[in-house]
C-alpha cells in the first residue's frame, strides 16, 4: 500500500505559471486579456494582432520563458485569425513590431516594450513578451510600428 501526501512549497521557492502548489510554488496570478489590434503591415497587408497573458508575482522557475522575473506580465502575442480553427490557414497576419506601452497607476512608473512579431507566429505559436511593471494596477496599451488601432486594458500585477 502506498500513501501520497500533498507536497509542500515555501514562499521562497520559485513559482511556475499554471502548475499546482507542489514542489516549486505556484505564482499569485491574474489573467490579462486584450481586444485585437487591427494594423497595416508591410505596406498594404491588413493584419490583426491578439494578446493575452498572465500577471504574476514571481520569481519564475528557472525553466520558464523568463527565469527569475518578478511582479511582471507575460504577454503572449499572436498574429492573424483562423476562421476554421487553429489548424486551418490563418488570415490577417503581417510582419509587424508589437509595442506595449505601460503605466503603473499605483507607483507612477511607466515604460514601453517592443518585440518583432513575424506573420508566422499565429495562435498555435505565440511570441512571449515580458512587461516589467512592478506590483500594482497597470494600464497597458498595445499598438504596432505601422498604422494601427491601439487597444488598452488594465490589469493587476500581484
Amino acid at each position: 500500500m502506498f500513501v501520497a501526501a500533498p507536497g509542500v512549497a515555501s514562499a521562497a521557492d520559485p513559482c511556475q505559471l499554471g502548475w499546482s502548489n507542489v514542489g516549486p510554488r505556484s505564482c499569485a496570478m491574474t489573467d490579462v486579456g486584450m481586444a485585437p489590434v487591427l494594423t497595416l503591415g508591410n505596406g498594404i497587408c491588413a493584419g490583426m494582432m491578439v494578446a493575452s497573458g498572465t500577471a504574476f508575482d514571481g520569481p519564475l522557475y528557472h525553466y520558464s520563458t523568463f527565469p527569475g522575473a518578478t511582479h511582471a506580465i507575460d504577454l503572449r502575442i499572436s498574429q492573424g485569425f483562423s476562421p476554421l480553427g487553429e489548424w486551418a490557414p490563418t488570415i490577417l497576419a503581417c510582419d509587424v513590431t508589437a509595442i506595449v506601452d505601460w503605466r503603473n497607476l499605483d507607483t507612477g512608473r511607466s515604460g514601453s516594450v517592443s518585440q518583432f512579431i513575424p506573420a508566422s507566429h499565429t495562435s498555435t505559436r505565440p511570441m512571449n513578451v515580458l512587461v516589467n511593471t512592478g506590483p500594482g494596477r497597470v494600464q497597458l496599451t498595445l499598438r504596432t510600428d505601422h498604422p494601427s488601432i491601439p487597444v488598452s486594458t488594465e490589469a493587476f500585477v500581484p
